[in-house]
C-alpha cells in the first residue's frame, strides 16, 4: 500500500466476524464499518455538500463512467480534480464503470481490450478499457480507484461467469501496471457470481496482486438476499484480513448489519437517496411510506433522537411537502436516511468495539422484522 494509505484493525468483536478498523487516506480517516453515500455525478442529489457532512458521512462515492461523458474528466481535472469541483474535503471512492457493463447491456460490446459504450446521452462511443478507467479515474483525483470489472447478471450460466471473472483478473492486472499516482489506492473485485469455488478461486488469484483494499462486487443484481449471504460466507474467510473489505451496491439496512456480522468493512447504495426522494424514510421500526395517508395528522418526528433536519418537523408536514410536489421533501428525507445510515454504522462500530454485536443485530432485526420492514 502507498504510503499515504495504511488500514489498521482496531477490535474483533467476540461471537461473529465482525471488525472495527480505521483506513487513513490522503483526505482523511474513515472509521470502519463505514457507508459511503453515492454521489454519483459528484452530488449527493438533493443536498449541499455542508448537508452531507451533516449526516456524519466520511467517504463519497462518485462514477468514473458518467463523470467522464459529463462534464468530462478533462473538465475535472481542470477544476483541480473532483475534491476542489465538488467541495468535498474529505476520502472520495469512484466506481470504475464496471457496474455500467452490467446496466447498459443494450448499449455496450465486451472484448477483452475494453467495454465499448454507447453514452445514454447523446449516442457518442465510450472506448472503455482498464487503461482507460484508470487515467479517468487519475484525472478525477479520487482516494480510491476501482479496478474495472466484468459484471454478469445473475443467474447466469456457469461459463458465462467464469468467463468475466477470469477476465475480471486480468482487467484487475492491467489497472495495476497503468496506475501512476502514489496518491490514489486501487482496490480489485472479487468476482464469480453465485458459485462459490469460483469466488474463493478469484479472491485468491487477486490477493496476488497484493490491491491496497478489496472489494465483492456483481451481487445485488437481481439475486436473493440469502443468496447474497451464502456468497458472503464462503468468500469473507477467503479475503486478505489486512485490507479493506468493499461489499459493493449493498444495501438495505439488514444487509448492512448481515454484511458485517462476516468481516465486511464498507458500503454503498443508491437506497437512502433513492427511497427519500420517493417520500420513504429508514427508521429502527422499519421503513416509512410517508404519502400514507395515515401521517397527515401525525404531529411526531419520524424520530426524536435523530439530528438530521427532516426530524425537527413531523410526518404530516414532510408528507404535505410530498403530496404538494415541494422539493424540500426529497432534500428532507434524503438528509434523513444518509443520516440514518451513518448513525447505525456508528452504533455498530461501538457495538464491536463493546464486543456486543450480536445483540446489536438482533436488537435491530426485531425492530425492521416487527414492523415488517
Amino acid at each position: 500500500m502507498a504510503s499515504q494509505f495504511s488500514f489498521s484493525l482496531l477490535a474483533h468483536d467476540s461471537t461473529t466476524a465482525a471488525r472495527r478498523s480505521v483506513f487513513c487516506t490522503p483526505h482523511g480517516e474513515v472509521q470502519m464499518p463505514a457507508f459511503m453515500p453515492v454521489g454519483t455525478l459528484g452530488t449527493v442529489k438533493g443536498l449541499t455538500i455542508d448537508m452531507v457532512r451533516a449526516t456524519g458521512a466520511q467517504m463519497v462515492l462518485s462514477n468514473t463512467y458518467h463523470l467522464a461523458l459529463r462534464p468530462g474528466d478533462e473538465v475535472v481535472r481542470h477544476h483541480g480534480g473532483l475534491h476542489n469541483f465538488m467541495l468535498w474535503d474529505g476520502p472520495i471512492l469512484t466506481d470504475s464503470g464496471g457496474f455500467q457493463v452490467f446496466s447498459l447491456a443494450s448499449q455496450r460490446k465486451i472484448t477483452e481490450q475494453s467495454a465499448m459504450f454507447r453514452s445514454h446521452i447523446d449516442g457518442s462511443l465510450l472506448d472503455l478499457s482498464p487503461e482507460k478507467a484508470i487515467q479517468i479515474q487519475e484525472n478525477l483525483g479520487s482516494d480510491v480507484a476501482m479496478v474495472l470489472d466484468h459484471v454478469v447478471e445473475l443467474p447466469s450460466p456457469k461459463e458465462v461467469v467464469r468467463d468475466a471473472c477470469e477476465r475480471s483478473i486480468r482487467w484487475a492486472k492491467r489497472c495495476q501496471e497503468a496506475a501512476t499516482r502514489d496518491d490514489q489506492a486501487q482496490f480489485a473485485i472479487v468476482q464469480g457470481g453465485l458459485d462459490p469455488e469460483m469466488r474463493v478461486w478469484c479472491a485468491g488469484e487477486l490477493a496476488k496482486l497484493n490491491f491496497p483494499g478489496y472489494a465483492i462486487g456483481g451481487l445485488s443484481v437481481g439475486e436473493t438476499p440469502e443468496a447474497m449471504y451464502a456468497v458472503l460466507d464462503a468468500v469473507m474467510p477467503a479475503m486478505p484480513v489486512d485490507k479493506p473489505r468493499y461489499l459493493m451496491g449493498v444495501g438495505r439496512p439488514i444487509d448492512l448489519l448481515e454484511a458485517i456480522r462476516r468481516g465486511v468493512d464498507l458500503f454503498d447504495c443508491v437506497l437512502p437517496t433513492r427511497n427519500g426522494r420517493n417520500a420513504q424514510a429508514f427508521t429502527d421500526q422499519g421503513p416509512i411510506r410517508l404519502r400514507n395517508n395515515k401521517y397527515q395528522l401525525d404531529r411526531e418526528p419520524l424520530d426524536p433522537h435523530c439530528p438530521c433536519p427532516a426530524c425537527r418537523h413531523s410526518k404530516g408536514y414532510i408528507r404535505h411537502l410530498f403530496i404538494a410536489g415541494e422539493m424540500l421533501g426529497p432534500m428532507l428525507l434524503t438528509a434523513h436516511n444518509i443520516t440514518y445510515y451513518q448513525r447505525l454504522m456508528a452504533e455498530a462500530r461501538a457495538a464491536i468495539e463493546a464486543g456486543e454485536f450480536e445483540t446489536f443485530y438482533q436488537r435491530k432485526k426485531a425492530g425492521w422484522t416487527a414492523a415488517g420492514g
